[in-house]
């Protein structure tokens, strides 16, 4: 709460999907392209097959352009946002893997200057020295992920290091091996999904069915592995978690839908590049484009599913989505919200709207904003009769929603999906006076029974 977040109309989590999800679809092409053009160029060498050679020269021009420059590029822009969005959530990260990051670094440092090398030398190099670039690369790519992957799997389950508060314990948490295999699983996918359109450039058309082949073996052997990878990384997550998009009934339906919609992603997927992989002669740009981005949407998909299912966390068990750690709710309460959020304190004109504007600051404006994402007057205008009693009586002192009182607990703002109300007793009051400034006198009329 120490640190000021940054007001976006747009939303800060649709902010930082926007350029995460940019990221990792090229991210994970890094990866496996590195792995596929690595193989490629070995088998040519091997074979003496010049379209292999072809193949994996093109390919080689796609990876420096599409992942070693603008992967590294959103990669930046990823640091950028997460730190005006949640500077609290980032300073965390930062202090728990500082040498995961570091050591992540290294790698990326070895990845960049051996791709740029690869490409440089083409046809300048004895044949196992230009191997050896691209293997360099492509190790240093899956170090990254493999890395990186420790980091982003303890946010959604920290495991043992809620505990022990151990680097190792946090890299090694319950989602880190399903989750790696899910993403290696992506990284072939990607690769066969991105190298499939330099297969198609090739000119004599028997090499080139040979070449889309070889591509669509790849995309069949990544969906496999992510299917397989994607039901573990399920089955590993806790039962709170699965609650939230599984079974008869989840908590959040927008979470249960995506999961389906990924799914069917995933099987439009494979459909398409078995065709590709039955009848390669036949393969045509089109079909390779709509295949590409069934792999998006699935990836995309997952991505949300992963983020959403954190809910109400930023970091599970440990920090709310609004940057409140859950060993300082007693504290805040006994102390006030605002004296830990002085950015935010200064709001406070001595009004209790004024104070409640500030606390909503503080506590609601890193996922909710005034009238853009998540608009806190559209939620207010169309929301149920509880929530507004709620809030007109927290207004008027006559209950609250996080203590008792003559509150229904059923109330939609003590959720499971939500961090919970932290601050005195005064800020409480001074909230609800704010939020019911909010509330269209017609909707407070009509469902406070007047």
């Amino acid at each position: 709460m120490d640190y000021p977040i940054w007001d976006l109309a747009l939303g800060g989590g649709v902010l930082i999907g926007i350029v995460a999800i940019a990221h990792v679809v090229v991210s994970h092409f890094a990866v496996g392209g590195g792995l596929a053009i690595a193989l490629l160029e070995t088998l040519a060498v091997r074979r003496g097959d010049g379209a292999l050679r072809q193949l994996a020269y093109r390919g080689s021009w796609m990876l420096i352009l599409v992942s070693t420059v603008f992967g590294a590029i959103t990669g930046v822009g990823i640091w950028f946002t997460i730190g005006l969005i949640h500077p609290t959530a980032t300073s965390s990260l930062i202090r728990t893997f500082v040498w995961g990051w570091a050591i992540e670094w290294v790698f990326f440092i070895l990845e960049v200057t051996t791709a740029v090398a690869y490409v440089a030398t083409w046809n300048k190099v004895r044949p196992r020295t230009h191997l050896l670039l691209i293997w360099l690369y492509a190790f240093a790519a899956f170090m990254s992920l493999v890395v990186i992957q420790g980091i982003i799997s303890y946010m959604l389950t920290p495991g043992k290091w809620l505990e022990t508060q151990a680097f190792w314990d946090g890299i090694w948490n319950p989602t880190y091996v399903p989750g790696l295999v899910l993403r290696t699983g992506i990284c072939f996918f990607m690769a066969g999904a991105y190298l499939a359109f330099a297969a198609l450039r090739e000119q004599d058309a028997g090499a080139r069915g040979r070449l889309v082949r070889l591509m669509a073996v790849f995309q069949v052997v990544g969906v496999l592995v992510t299917y397989g990878g994607y039901r573990w990384w399920e089955v590993a997550l806790p039962e709170s978690i699965r609650a939230l998009f599984l079974g008869a009934s989840p908590k959040l339906a927008a979470l249960a839908a995506t999961r389906s919609f990924l799914l069917w992603a995933l099987a439009a997927y494979l459909v398409l590049v078995l065709f590709a992989l039955i009848a390669p002669r036949v393969q045509r740009w089109p079909v390779t484009a709509v295949a590409l981005i069934a792999a998006f949407a699935f990836f995309g998909g997952y991505e949300r599913l992963r983020e959403g299912a954190r809910k109400p966390y930023i970091i599970s068990d440990y920090m709310f989505s609004n940057g409140v750690l859950v060993s300082d709710i007693e504290r805040h309460n006994r102390e006030g919200i605002l004296a830990h959020a002085r950015w935010a304190a200064r709001d406070d004109d001595g009004s209790l709207e004024g104070k409640g504007r500030a606390v909503f600051r503080a506590q609601c404006a890193s996922c909710h904003t005034l009238d853009g994402y998540l608009s806190i007057r559209k939620l207010l205008a169309t929301a149920d009769a509880d929530t507004v009693n709620v809030i007109l009586e927290i207004m008027h002192e006559q209950g609250n929603a996080y203590t008792g009182g003559s509150v229904p607990e059923r109330t939609a703002l003590d959720y499971p999906v939500m961090p919970p109300f932290v601050g005195t007793a005064e800020e409480r009051r001074a909230l609800g006076v704010y939020l019911a400034t909010l509330i269209p006198a017609h909707v407070a009329e009509v469902r406070h029974g007047k």
